[in-house]
């Protein structure tokens, strides 16, 4: 028995010191995110408007059914007038060949080695291509054309690929006609640490901004305040993940927020952000399931109705200039 006293005490003493650490890097990264926010000047952008978006979700948690494959990570290809972006690159959790990205790709008839750029929101492993990339400061590339630098990678911190063309970020720039990133914004994660994350914006024509979210781990008020500080148009629509998983196991609700572990996320932090972007005149959102529960889902479809979907792959998300056009 005064053994195992002794283990427990052992073992009560380790986690003690482990969150001990944790929270000392927490206030550390959480100064430091704090500084580079408050110094940071965004140039206004002049975004020229295009007349058509359509955001055809390649990965995500929800499919419209087999043989789509779904899995807890993101990957969009964005086409406007002009452009395709391949928007993150998926997860690939169980390392199979073809990876569930090219795998949907090829059911959708997506051609993936004709995108004409790839934009990398943050350096996680359901973003690019696996815990091997992510650890490696690395992403995995699905088509051979992008590989051996047939398109530009757009990254919000240094990653490395031994041939892709790769573009650090460093501030909001234009990336093609109508579409800009907004930067990188950093947050100071409990559990991960330093995180910088970049999102995209597209000026559609007589509707305004459309931001294109990878995990929201910036926080919601600094991507809208840096997109107002950019843009003239107003904030129009919302496509991707803002990580708000209020239900489900206590890791869920923790890794991923700049919340300890004593503090998770709850039903009312939902309800201030979805408060939050209508009073900021969002006029439509599709949440990304990958990163948020199903009770938040059905609160954002409560608060924005007909105007809310879910990301689901096989299911194209559009923004027209003169109408919604017709969601397939």
């Amino acid at each position: 028995m005064r053994k195992l006293l002794t283990v427990l005490i052992g073992i009560g003493a380790a986690i003690g010191a482990a969150l001990a650490v944790l929270m000392l890097r927490f206030r550390r990264n959480q100064e430091r995110a704090d500084k580079v926010w408050a110094a940071f000047e965004a140039p206004p952008l002049d975004l020229e408007p295009v007349q058509r978006l359509t955001i055809t979700p390649l990965i995500d948690a929800r499919t419209t059914g087999a043989p789509l494959i779904g899995e807890p990570g993101v990957s969009y290809l964005l086409q406007t007038d002009e452009t395709r972006i391949l928007f993150d690159l998926g997860l690939n959790g169980r390392r199979t060949t073809p990876s569930p990205l090219q795998h949907n790709a090829n059911i959708l008839g997506v051609d993936l080695g004709a995108v004409d750029a790839v934009v990398i929101s943050h350096r996680h492993l359901d973003h690019v291509g696996g815990l091997k990339a992510e650890a490696g400061h690395s992403f995995v590339l699905p088509a051979t054309r992008l590989a051996q630098g047939g398109a530009p990678v757009y990254v919000p911190e240094p990653l490395h690929h031994p041939s892709a063309d790769v573009q650090l970020v460093e501030g909001p720039q234009r990336i093609a006609p109508g579409v800009a990133t907004i930067g990188p914004i950093t947050r100071a994660l409990f559990l991960m640490g330093w995180t910088p994350e970049q999102a995209l914006a597209v000026n559609v024509a007589g509707r305004g901004i459309v931001l294109i979210v990878g995990c929201g781990h910036q926080g919601v008020r600094r991507l809208v305040e840096r997109a107002e500080a950019l843009f003239d148009e107003p904030l129009y629509g919302l496509v991707g993940g803002l990580h708000l998983p209020v239900t489900g196991s206590p890791v869920e609700r923790v890794a991923g927020t700049d919340r300890p572990p004593w503090s998770p996320l709850t039903r009312e932090d939902v309800w201030a952000t979805i408060d939050y972007l209508q009073a900021k005149g969002f006029k439509r959102v599709a949440l990304s399931p990958h990163d948020s529960c199903d009770w938040t889902l059905s609160a954002f479809e409560e608060a924005w109705g007909g105007d809310f979907e879910v990301v689901t792959v096989g299911r194209r998300i559009e923004f027209w200039g003169n109408s919604y056009g017709e969601r397939v």
